[in-house]
C-alpha cells in the first residue's frame, strides 16, 4: 500500500459528479443496504467514501464486499487493510474467497465470473438489490481498445443486471464513476491524504487489460478528457422490443410480437434473440452472433420456422415468436433434480424459483420441461414455482433502470 499526499486545491470535487448518479438510481431511505465491491485500490476506495457519504445523507446502511482471490501471498494483508477501513467509517464489511485451483489459461475470465458470483450470494444474503463496482472512464477506454485488437469485453455500463446466473437474480450493478479519468481519483485521493492498494497484477502485461492500459497510458496522460460515453440508440430500441414481450405465467415461455421485431434495427433485433434465448434456456452462455445472426434474419420474413439455440427453443409463426426451453436430455445436459431443505429457496433449471415448505426434490415431470416435486413412491405433485425468464428480460434489456423497491 502506498500513501501519497498532496493538496486539496488541485484536486476536483468528486461529490457534486457522483451523488446525482447515486441519487437518480439508488433509493433513500430504505432499509436494505447498499452493497460495495472494495479490492482497496484507488477507484474502489473513492467509491467507498463518496457511497459512505452519500448512504448516511439519504438513510441507508452499506454493504462493503472485499474479495481475496488467493492469487497474490500478499492478498491477506489487502484484505485485513479493507477491513480497517470499512471499521474506520462504521460500516459492515465481509471477506469473500475464491477457494480451490485456479485454472491455467483464462484466469482474468474465469476471476470475473467467481467475482461477480461472490459478490452475488454475499448481497443476496444480506437483502441488497444493488452492488456499487468502481470502474471509471479508463476502464471504457481499456475495453474499446481490447475489443479492437480482437478481446470480447464489453464496454462497462453504468447500470446493468447482474451477470451471475441464477445467484445474481434480481441484482444490478451500478458504476457511478465512469465519467471519471483515473487521474482524477488520485488526485482526489491524495488530497484528503488517503492510502491505496497498488496490485502488481494490474501491471503484468500477460493479461490483455495490462497491455491495453500500457497502450493508452501515454495517451491518458496527454489528454485529459474522458472517453464519451457512447449513447446506447440501439438500447432504446431492444427495450421497446421488450416492452412488447409477454411470458406465460406457468411456463415462463415468452412471446414476441412477430411485427415489432420486423420493423426493429438489426441490432435491436438480434440483441433480443439473444437475450430471448438465454432467459427462455435459463443459461448464463448466450449463443453465438453467427447463429444469432441466422435467425435474426430469418425474422425479417413472414416464413414459419423452428430452431434451437443456446439451450433455447424458438418457434416461429407469422405472428409472434416464442422463446422456450428446448426439451430433451441432449438440452443443456439434462434436467438435473434439485433438492432443497425445508425452508430454503433455489432455482431450478435456471429457469424456475422455488421456496420449499418442507425437504422435496424437484424435477422435470417425464416428457415435459416443467418443474413438480417427486415423491417418495416415484409419483409426482405440482409445483408453486416462479417462472424467472420474464423479470430477467426485462432486467437484461433495461426495462428496470433503478433500484427495486
Amino acid at each position: 500500500m502506498r500513501l501519497e499526499l498532496g493538496h486539496a486545491a488541485t484536486a476536483p470535487d468528486l461529490d457534486p459528479a457522483v451523488g446525482p448518479i447515486l441519487d437518480r438510481r439508488l433509493l433513500r431511505d430504505h432499509p436494505a443496504p447498499v452493497a460495495v465491491a472494495f479490492s482497496g485500490g484507488g477507484d474502489s476506495l473513492a467509491l467507498l467514501l463518496i457511497a459512505a457519504t452519500w448512504a448516511t445523507a439519504a438513510g441507508r446502511r452499506l454493504l462493503v464486499l472485499t474479495i481475496d482471490h488467493r492469487l497474490s501471498p500478499a492478498s491477506a494483508g489487502w484484505t485485513r487493510d479493507c477491513a480497517a477501513i470499512a471499521a474506520r467509517l462504521g460500516v459492515s464489511f465481509a471477506a469473500l474467497v475464491w477457494e480451490g485451483c485456479k485454472p491455467a489459461t483464462g484466469l482474468p475470465a474465469a476471476a470475473r465470473r467467481v467475482r461477480h458470483a461472490l459478490l452475488a450470494d454475499a448481497a443476496r444474503a444480506a437483502g441488497a438489490r444493488t452492488i456499487l463496482l468502481g470502474h471509471t472512464a479508463d476502464d471504457i477506454a481499456e475495453a474499446r481498445r481490447m475489443r479492437a485488437t480482437g478481446s470480447t469485453t464489453p464496454e462497462p455500463r453504468e447500470w446493468t443486471p447482474s451477470p451471475a446466473w441464477p445467484q445474481g437474480r434480481g441484482l444490478f450493478l451500478l458504476r457511478p464513476l465512469l465519467g471519471v479519468r483515473r487521474q482524477e481519483i488520485r488526485a482526489w485521493l491524495r488530497a484528503r491524504g488517503e492510502a491505496w492498494i497498488e496490485d502488481p497484477a494490474n501491471a503484468d502485461l500477460t493479461y490483455a487489460r495490462s497491455r491495453a492500459r500500457k497502450a493508452l497510458s501515454a495517451e491518458a496522460e496527454a489528454d485529459e478528457t474522458p472517453p464519451a460515453i457512447s449513447p446506447d440508440e440501439e438500447g432504446l430500441a431492444t427495450r421497446a422490443l421488450a416492452a412488447s414481450c409477454r411470458a406465460d405465467a406457468t411456463t415462463g415461455e415468452l412471446r414476441v410480437p412477430r411485427q415489432a421485431l420486423r420493423e426493429t434495427t438489426g441490432e435491436a433485433r438480434r440483441r433480443l434473440v439473444s437475450i430471448a434465448c438465454l432467459c427462455a434456456g435459463g443459461t448464463d452462455r448466450p449463443p453465438r452472433r453467427r447463429q444469432v445472426d441466422v435467425v435474426a434474419a430469418q425474422l425479417l420474413t413472414d416464413a414459419s420456422f423452428t430452431a434451437s439455440l443456446a439451450g433455447a427453443r424458438i418457434e416461429a409463426d407469422p405472428h409472434q415468436v416464442r422463446f422456450r426451453r428446448e426439451a430433451g436430455e441432449a438440452a443443456r445436459g439434462g434436467l438435473a433434480p434439485l433438492r432443497l431443505a425445508a425452508g430454503a429457496t433455489g432455482v431450478w433449471d435456471g429457469r424456475f424459483e422455488v421456496t420449499a415448505r418442507e425437504a422435496i426434490e424437484v424435477r422435470a415431470r417425464p416428457g415435459s420441461i416443467l418443474p413438480v416435486v417427486a415423491r417418495d413412491d416415484g409419483g409426482f405433485d405440482d409445483l408453486d414455482a416462479r417462472p424467472l425468464a420474464h423479470d430477467r428480460l426485462r432486467a437484461a434489456c433495461g426495462l428496470i433502470d433503478r433500484e427495486p423497491a
